[in-house]
Parts: C-alpha cells; structure tokens; sequence
C-alpha cells in the first residue's frame, strides 16, 4: 500500500437514521483494499437524488450513510495491486460506484444497468467528507486546469444531460428542447449548443431567458405565457425533449410538440402521468429515460465540457454547513457544492 501523509481520523456529515438531518460523523483512517483507492475530497456536488440515503429510497441503504456522488478529488492512498491510479492524481466519480462484472448486463459491457451495482453515497459512503473511498472501476481522470467545484456536478447532472443527448436519435442541426433550466437544464443547454443541436429552452416564467440565450439557447418559450407544445409545433416541431425538472403533468403535456419520429427522454424522477398512447403509434413518438452513465462516460463529458468552455454555476459551501447545502439542493443557482 502506498500513501500520501494522512490523518489517524477525518470528518464527514451523513444520516445516521432514515429521515434524519446531516449529522457530523468521525470515521478512523481505512487503507483501501484491492480494487479500491483513497480519496482526498476537492469538492462533492449536492445532487436532489441525495434524498435516497435520507429517506432510504433505495434498497438496501444502510446507516449511517454519508451521501454524496458528485465526487472530485486527489488520489491519496493506493493498494499495492493498483496499476492504473497514481498518488495525488485528480479523479472523479459519479452515482455508479462499481459493477459486478459478471451478470448479464455486465457481461455486454453495460455496467450502468448492472444487477449488483454499487452507488456512492447511497450503498457505500460518499463525497460529503474530507476522503472518500471508490472503487477502481468507478473513478475517472479529470483533466488538468479545471475547478474542482465546477467540475463535480458534471458526474451527474453533466453526464446525465451528456450522455442523454448523445444517446437519443436527433441529430444536429435539430432542435433539440431542454424543459427546466435548472442545474441539469443549464448544463444541457450548453452542452446541446456545443454539439450542434440548436437548444429551445423550455421555462415556466420568463424569468431564465437572459441566461438561457447566453448559455447558447436560439429559442426562449414561457410556459406562463404560451401552450410550450404548441410553440414548439409552430418551428416544425422538436426531434428530441430532455425532461429534467421532475413535473410529470408538465412533461405530459410537452408529448404534441414533438415533431414525427421525436423523442422525449426523461432524465428527472417526475412520478406517473396519463399518456395518449395512440400518439405514440400515429407520430412514430417515443419515450425514454436516461439514469446518468458509468465512469468512461463521465471521463468523455468532463473532458467535452473542457474542450467547449462549458461551466457549471455553483454556490459553494463548507463542509460543516453540509445541511444547509443538502437543504438548498433546490434552491442554489444551480448546484449546491460541498467544499471540504
């Protein structure tokens, strides 16, 4: 085993009981094992799906349980079995925490959907703490001259919209429609007018159109002032919709502007709403969800968001404030960021 020089002990904040507050929690030092490193956390992203360790909305939560897995930091301690990491190297890792290798899934390379996925901070401790342990397989190498803060929403709100967009059928020059600016919709938007795509921005006031049109938007459409699906249908129709502020009967409603063959990929946890399923026949119309991606992918979104100048906007807070960040989840414009 190979190391950095490190603390006997460190401090993290985790629920230590289901629907419980952020709690301070004093963990003793822990060599990592084979297939996993030690991690000095730069910085963990507040992400709205951090409410799964709280209110243990995934099976198999445990308590305590530190959330976080927006996770960036420097690699501080290494089994003697590790050939790929090296001390002090700058890596990130996101929701998917490591695969089995060895179910069906996994055996077609598609870890994201393995039977026995391991998720950070939900299954295994996570980011909002001065280290971290990941799994190997699970990390990913960020590029040099990048902050931190910025770059750890982009292992779940990046990579989601990212690998959301590359993913779907529409191809640039589309139009391509991001329902929500919040911290994924900014992100998409941005990361949708780097591609070629040109981005509708989808909003309930018209309170996010100056910032949308510098994000890169071409088209700004106020759901407090038109029918969206119907200001959709009058440029053509869109081929593709990224849903990511989670209001089904606002994403329902959005289906009619969808031009034939269009998609609407759902990358927000918006519940149940009816859908004219006849619609999906006569229109060619498809839905799909999109979860976020596993380590390459986040590796290709941060190293795309690099390239292209796309920044995250944080609010950023200490670790001992890890409640009031969890708290303002929501709120923060756009993601809250933990900064150890």
């Amino acid at each position: 085993m190979s190391s950095v020089p490190h603390p006997k002990t460190y401090s993290a904040y985790g629920f230590t009981k289901k629907g419980g507050p952020l709690e301070p929690i004093t963990f003793d030092w822990k060599d990592p094992q084979p297939g996993e490193i030690v991690v000095k956390v730069l910085a963990c992203g507040v992400c709205a799906s951090d409410e799964a360790a709280k209110h243990q909305g995934w099976p198999g939560v445990k308590y305590p349980i530190v959330p976080g897995h927006e996770i960036v930091g420097e690699v501080a301690a290494i089994p003697s079995t590790e050939s790929k990491w090296k001390l002090g190297q700058v890596v990130g890792s996101g929701w998917h925490g490591g695969h089995c290798h060895l179910c069906a899934t996994c055996r077609v390379g598609d870890y994201m959907m393995c039977e026995k996925q391991d998720v950070n901070g939900i299954l295994r401790h996570g980011g909002y703490a001065q280290y971290v342990t990941l799994r190997t397989e699970a990390a990913c190498a960020v590029p040099d001259g990048m902050d931190p803060a910025e770059v750890a929403p982009l292992f779940c709100a990046g990579v989601t919209m990212f690998n959301g967009l590359r993913n779907m059928s529409a191809r640039p020059p589309d139009y391509v429609a991001i329902q929500g600016i919040g911290g994924l919709g900014h992100l998409g938007i941005q990361f949708a007018k780097a591609m070629g795509y040109r981005p509708i921005a989808l909003s309930s006031s018209s309170a996010k159109e100056d910032l949308s049109r510098k994000l890169g938007a071409e088209v700004y459409v106020d759901g407090s002032k038109v029918d969206q699906a119907e200001a959709l249908q009058e440029l053509g129709g869109t081929k593709l919709i990224m849903c990511t502020a989670p209001n089904a009967d606002v994403i329902r409603t959005l289906l009619p502007g969808l031009a034939v063959g269009g998609e609407l990929c759902i990358v927000a946890l918006a519940g149940e709403a009816p859908i004219n399923l006849g619609a999906l026949v006569t229109k060619r119309w498809s839905i799909r969800g999109w979860p976020n991606g596993v380590a390459p992918d986040s590796e290709d979104c941060v190293k795309f968001a690099k390239v292209h100048g796309i920044r995250t906007m944080v609010q950023k807070f200490p670790l001992e404030k890890a409640e009031e960040a969890y708290n303002h989840r929501s709120t923060a414009r756009f993601r809250a960021v933990i900064i150890p």
